[in-house]
């Protein structure tokens, strides 16, 4: 007799449906999945903390439907007056600093400490295939679990560097259902850490050591933009290189010139594998909020950040309208077609597409 194959990637006989299962049930299940909540009723939900509500919510801003976005609307408004209460905090780092163990462990100690946290990551999206994986929370195993923390990973799609669409209208809702703690996770190194860095009040750069930096240009415009810098994965056989590595940023942060906040910008040391470090960091965290709070630079801040975002919306809002105008789709296909057959230029073309008149 052969012996079986026991490696996890055999395929194995699908587990049938039990012939007990109560059709009536799985139809009741279905129809209140289908029921549609009026917006007064979601906004209710959402101040008393239902996360269920508060996850409708999100998909009907993120949604691109024009019905969705008139109720999304309704709902941003009457959240509003209850929103702008918690720490909006941005972290991010290239791919393998560890920034999602980093979150569960960080978020664990909040949680525990009697904040609700929650963490807003973004996903790159495929730019082929558009698609997106969203595993953020199956890297995130315990905190996904803890009834304090609320985990919305979302698909970046055509977002400019890969920060959602509708990512500033998220922070308002869950700010709304009481959460203390705004987390933003960012793809990785490129333009998201602009964009994250005008929606919040803190920005945590995390960084390895020994690990190199060719991209300097890069490499100089996050760090400008960082409140903390923490270098990861500072231990075992890496403390002593995680040391050498702080000397060296402490020291190139003192060439950078002041920010607006008067901060001087921090650089600390972590490991979230052995949850050394991390109280530090939320300590850092609280002395920023209450030295900017102090200086009026923190409310000043989001004023500021209010009115960037007024402008990002009116712009991407034109561009919308712009290209689903009829008029526009039809001369567009055209401009196309010249453009292929070597008979304009993209700047003639896109000049007449301006001029055309509704």
């Amino acid at each position: 007799m052969a012996k079986k194959n026991k490696s996890a990637l055999q395929e194995k006989e699908g587990v049938s449906s039990f012939e007990t299962t109560n059709k009536a049930s799985i139809a009741a299940i279905k129809q209140k999945r289908k029921t549609k909540l009026d917006s007064n009723s979601l906004v209710t939900s959402i101040l008393n903390q239902d996360i269920t509500a508060l996850s409708r919510a999100i998909t009907l801003v993120e949604s691109k439907n024009t019905t969705h976005k008139a109720q999304a609307n309704t709902i941003l408004k009457a959240c509003l007056p209850h929103a702008n209460k918690s720490v909006r905090i941005g972290i991010t780092g290239v791919p393998g600093v560890g920034k999602s163990t980093f979150i569960e462990v960080f978020g664990k100690d909040l949680t525990a400490q009697g904040k609700r946290v929650a963490v807003l990551a973004i996903d790159p999206s495929s730019s082929i295939t558009k698609g997106s994986i969203l595993g953020d929370k199956t890297r995130m195993e315990a905190l996904v679990k803890d009834d304090n923390a609320f985990i919305r990973p979302s698909a970046s799609g055509d977002s400019l560097g890969g920060v959602a669409r509708k990512t500033r209208e998220t922070i308002i809702l869950c700010e709304s259902a009481g959460f203390d703690v705004i987390i933003i996770e960012t793809v990785g190194v490129g333009q998201s850490e602009t964009t994250v860095h005008s929606m919040v009040d803190f920005f945590l750069l995390l960084k390895l050591a020994g690990a190199g930096d060719e991209l300097q240009g890069i490499k100089r415009g996050i760090i400008e933009m960082a409140d903390t810098i923490a270098i990861n994965k500072a231990d075992g056989n890496n403390i002593k290189q995680a040391k050498l590595a702080q000397v060296e940023f402490k020291r190139a942060l003192h060439l950078y010139p002041e920010k607006a906040s008067q901060w001087q910008p921090k650089v600390t040391l972590c490991s979230a594998l052995e949850n050394q470090g991390i109280e530090d960091i939320w300590n850092i965290i609280l002395d920023y909020v209450s030295t900017t709070t102090k200086s009026n630079y923190f409310q000043n801040n989001r004023l500021q950040q209010n009115t960037f975002w007024l402008i990002q919306t009116v712009e991407n809002q034109l561009k919308s309208n712009f290209f689903s105008t009829p008029k526009i789709k039809k001369a567009l296909k055209e401009q196309i077609k010249l453009l292929e057959n070597n008979k304009t230029t993209p700047f003639a073309a896109a000049d007449y597409l301006l001029s055309i008149k509704d």
